[in-house]
């Protein structure tokens, strides 16, 4: 049993070349927002979109064919050139669509891209729009999240929370990691929105827009109270202070409409680089689309063109819920004895909806309005959007130097009692022109170059790499495995430990000096959960072999680096770059370090063996089998034996004998069921002397299980305090 610690935590630290490392002052880093600007050039591939179509019931219909479907571009029949039913999350979605692209070097490059998850569920992402939520709006959506987490989500999934003033900070990430996402939950907060000015009579948003947009009845109410409440005043005068004040109201509206699609847009850029449909649930209490005084509505056009090329479905949520009218005891009365304002404010509530329907059906998706439960409709949503119908074909030749926003219809042929679901347009390229509504973009332009030249940017291959780290998804052009575990010791306390696995068939071989040599640079940063960089580490590594094949058939690179670390949550971003083709790859992980000076368990370390089985790993002696080493990327056959090494720190110990009593459990689960489930074993501690940390060690066979994504949990109980704790880790049968 010492002999298997030892050899298990020693393959911790697998080829350090660092040593072990404090944490270094936490220096915030630079704010960025990632510039998602490459889009398809669909004039030298297919264009395709995803169609959804539904019975009276709302049951997806199976077994349509190619020529079932018409499809209509700016109302011109288009040739369809690519028809598959896709099911999202599936293996196969990625090189389906790339096959509906016709792009045969994205094909090739997924082809290329080394191990894949054989389970590798969905993207969602939920957009609070916080910037136009009010209080009791923040709690639904809260609600919601929460639902989505504990219930819905999948085990392979991914999800992220983001929102439009940002407040959710470097949490807004996608991750499968629960701990994550109910620490993004934590900082949804209520962000009071106030568009509005203070003379009087109180003019709403609503009513600013009615005005701007000519509305002589209401208009002509705002000037005689205007008049009224200041005597001698002209009436030309009150007609220009009404106008005036409601172009003021629709102008800071505007901002805050912006910032919020602007925010949007974002996300949805960036989740281009992921494969497969993503799944966006746009929550609000709604806003105003203003022609006049805004970019509203070409910046809608922009988010439905940016989520026709990335991929991505919008289910809009009205936070509000089952409403009548907007105006409730809380709103100020305004005197009216005419009813003018009445009758202007009948049409607020669908007016501050229209803008989450336009996202909603321009982009494939629904709307969920008028209920004041939206679990069922995030159910719905889900479920709706599991299989889809791809449809792609060949642009017109003019696409090439057109800026143009193409309007798309399908529909099933001979069947109008179906509905089919299916975004409604895109722009070739995106437009660049001088009107007001990009002013902005090229302003913001214009500084980004003007800082750009002040100072010229590094680039060195450290840097280079560095900045792919950054980006907001892990890049897969060189396949990047990570393992983030810690464990507690005597002397420091908590030690993190990142491990990477690269395998070498990617890397670029060459002479030197009668061998064949590859050089590569390693990097990778430790987080806290608010994007403070702590450690960081940078090394450069050469690779040689006698022949190309006997390094690409060698063991792969791996490389491992220790930090001492508090307790808390931290992020761990790792990256690898070719020195001479200059490819890289990234991989992200979180991981929350405990408090282990109280009942804590450290991380799981795992690894395989392939030898005959034995009863109990925690009943080895010294002259038993030989130990296993740490797996970094969690890839086990089925023919194995996974062996487990865990940690039970600081049980509470018995007042009759100074001793500890813990019993352990332990589970492997697929798809949310469990597959193997132990019964509860005590923990023999009789060869171990320091009781604050007593190992545990096990192995379960892998024999007759099918491949897939599998989570191991391993459950503590201390039966002495009463109490337990958890860990768990994701593991692969390949």
């Amino acid at each position: 049993m010492p002999c298997l610690l030892i050899c298990l935590v020693a393959c911790l630290l697998v080829r350090s070349e660092q040593g072990y490392a404090q944490t270094p002052p936490t220096v915030p880093p630079e704010s960025k927002r990632q510039d998602q600007s490459d889009v398809l050039r669909v004039y030298t591939e297919l264009v395709q979109t995803d169609v959804m179509v539904f019975d009276k019931q709302g049951r997806f219909v199976n077994g349509l064919k190619r020529e079932d479907f018409e499809l209509r571009i700016d109302g011109k029949v288009k040739p369809i050139d690519f028809f598959e039913k896709i099911t999202a999350g599936s293996i196969n979605e990625e090189s389906q669509i790339a096959a509906a692209r016709g792009s045969s070097a994205q094909a090739n490059s997924i082809r290329s891209a080394g191990p894949r998850p054989l389970d590798r569920g969905r993207p969602v992402y939920f957009y609070v729009d916080d910037l136009h939520l009010d209080l009791p709006g923040i709690a639904i959506t809260r609600k919601l999240i929460t639902s989505f987490i504990e219930k819905e989500m999948g085990q392979n999934d991914q999800a992220a929370i983001a929102s439009a003033s940002g407040q959710i900070g470097f949490l807004q990430q996608l991750t499968d990691n629960k701990t994550v996402l109910r620490a993004a939950l934590e900082r949804l907060k209520y962000h009071p929105y106030s568009v509005r000015d203070f003379d009087r009579p109180t003019m709403s948003e609503y009513q600013a827009l009615l005005i701007t947009n000519y509305d002589r009845d209401l208009t002509g109410y705002f000037i005689d109270e205007t008049i009224r409440l200041n005597p001698g005043m002209t009436r030309e005068a009150a007609e220009s202070l009404v106008t005036t004040r409601a172009h003021s109201l629709m102008l800071q509206a505007g901002n805050v409409t912006s910032n919020t699609l602007v925010g949007l847009e974002g996300l949805i850029r960036a989740a281009n680089k992921l494969p497969g449909r993503k799944l966006i649930f746009f929550v609000s209490d709604g806003f105003f689309l203003d022609d006049r005084n805004s970019d509203s509505r070409y910046r809608l056009q922009r988010v439905t063109s940016a989520a026709a090329r990335s991929g991505v479905v919008i289910y809009s949520m009205d936070a509000r819920g089952l409403v009548a009218s907007l105006s409730d005891a809380s709103s100020e009365s305004q005197f009216d004895p005419t009813g003018r304002v009445l009758r202007a404010n009948s049409g607020e509530l669908v007016a501050s909806q229209d803008s989450l329907n336009a996202l909603a059906a321009d982009t494939g998706g629904k709307a969920v309005f008028n209920t004041n439960s939206l679990e069922p409709g995030l159910t719905r949503a889900l479920k709706e959007t599991s299989v889809y119908y791809l449809l792609a074909w060949k642009p017109d030749s003019e696409a090439q130097h057109a800026s143009k926003f193409r309007r798309i219809e399908v529909k099933v042929v001979g069947k109008s009692d179906l509905t089919v679901q299916v975004r409604r347009g895109f722009f070739d390229r995106e437009p660049e022109t001088d009107s007001n509504s990009t002013k902005t973009a090229k302003a913001e332009k214009a500084e980004k170059a003007k800082k750009e030249t002040a100072q010229a940017p590094d680039k060195s291959p450290e840097a280079e790499l560095r900045k792919v780290i950054l980006g907001p998804y892990p890049d897969r052009d060189i396949p990047v495995s990570l393992s983030l575990s810690y464990i507690n010791t005597p002397a420091r306390g908590s030690m993190l430990t990142a491990a990477m696995q690269i395998p070498n068939e990617f890397f670029s071989f060459a002479p030197a000096n009668g061998r064949e040599t590859a050089v590569v640079t390693v990097a990778g940063t430790v987080f806290d959960d608010r994007g403070n960089a702590g450690a960081v580490f940078n090394n450069r590594i050469t690779i040689d072999a006698p022949t190309v094949e006997a390094a690409r058939q060698g063991r792969d690179l791996t490389y491992g680096y220790p930090v001492y670390v508090g307790p808390g949550l931290y992020q761990v971003r790792v990256g690898v770059r070719d020195e001479k083709t200059g490819r890289t790859g990234t991989a992200h992980g979180w991981i929350e370090v405990p408090n282990t000076s109280q009942f804590a368990l450290s991380s799981l370390l795992m690894g395989v063996r392939e030898l005959p089985t034995i009863s109990n790993a925690s009943a080895i002696s010294q002259g038993g089998p030989p130990p296993v080493e740490l797996s970094i990327n969690h890839n086990f056959s089925a023919n194995g034996y996974l062996r487990f090494l865990v940690f039970v720190y600081n049980a509470a110990l018995a007042p009759a004998d100074s001793k500890p009593d813990v019993a352990v459990q332990i589970q492997m689960v697929r798809d949310g069921e469990p597959v193997v489930t132990t019964a509860q074993r005590k923990v023999s501690i009789e060869d171990f002397t320091d009781l604050a940390r007593i190992p545990y060690a096990a192995e379960i066979s892998l024999g007759g299980l099918p491949a897939g994504q599998y989570v191991l949990q391993v459950t503590v109980v201390d039966r002495i305090a009463k109490r337990s704790a958890s860990q768990q880790t994701h593991f692969e049968i390949q």
